[in-house]
């Protein structure tokens, strides 16, 4: 009876681990293996937590000195300010307005390359930052690779990334790489189709700090982000007028 009792108890706190960051519809569940499950849960836990980031609404950043992203998680409004076009539009209805060279875009088919060129931005961009967040979204297969060593030498946990039916560059593949002391990804592997032998790049992820309630890297090696910043409000201007924008008065 101790025994049932026990097994029970290991039951239901695997139930409510799982309960704390279930899988977005589609993710490839039986596909996937249970230890990349577990370090995927492990890595939400120690970026603050999914409900602290199901609780993140606006988050900015500098894509490479690129591009500035504003990005409203709740309504999937975004803002793309590059130096001659500036995006506003939704990623969920794909519809938006678009000015370049601060002449609005009018022209349907114009206008939905525009947008189209926006919402790849964004898949990519966003990715870029906050990949450690969505390894059990939808379409998504986790595979566990094994221990490996990292290229600064340090131990890590590799989880295999690949995608089925979603984004726009369904074929990639991703080694991620989850440091074994403080569970969060400290490198990755890009491998341009799910086939492909050798990645074409291997970028770390360092310099995490925490933004609001949640963690984000800035620095990919020869390249950081700049201007990341996590809000509770912003002015509804930034999702609507094409003027350039101030991120660190964005908040005030």
């Amino acid at each position: 009876m101790r025994w049932f009792s026990f097994i029970m108890l290991i039951s239901l706190f695997a139930c409510q681990t799982r309960e704390e960051n279930p899988a977005a519809e589609g993710f490839d569940l039986e596909g996937s293996d249970p230890k990349a499950i577990t370090i995927a849960d492990e890595v939400m836990k120690h970026l603050g937590g999914r409900q602290n980031w199901d609780n993140t609404r606006y988050i900015s950043w500098n894509f490479f000195g690129r591009r500035l992203h504003v990005w409203d998680k709740f309504n999937g409004n975004i803002r793309i300010q590059e130096k001659n076009v500036v995006t506003l539009m939704n990623i969920n209805s794909k519809q938006g307005r678009i000015w370049r060279n601060g002449i609005e875009i009018t022209e349907p088919d114009s206008l939905i390359n525009y947008l189209d060129r926006g919402y790849s931005l964004w898949i990519n961009d966003s990715y870029w930052l906050v990949m450690p967040y969505k390894l059990k979204d939808s379409g998504v297969t986790l595979k566990y690779l094994g221990e490996k060593n990292m290229e600064t030498g340090e131990p890590a946990d590799v989880l295999q990334l690949t995608f089925s039916g979603v984004g726009v560059t369904p074929t990639n593949k991703y080694d991620v790489y989850v440091n074994k002391t403080n569970h969060r990804v400290e490198q990755w592997s890009y491998y341009t189709r799910f086939d492909d032998a050798k990645p074409r790049i291997t970028n770390p992820w360092t310099d995490w700090q925490q933004y609001g309630k949640i963690w984000l890297s800035s620095n990919r090696g020869k390249r950081s982000f700049s201007q990341i910043a996590v809000f509770d409000q912003v002015p509804k201007s930034v999702f609507e007028k094409p003027e350039p924008i101030d991120v660190e008065s964005l908040g005030n």
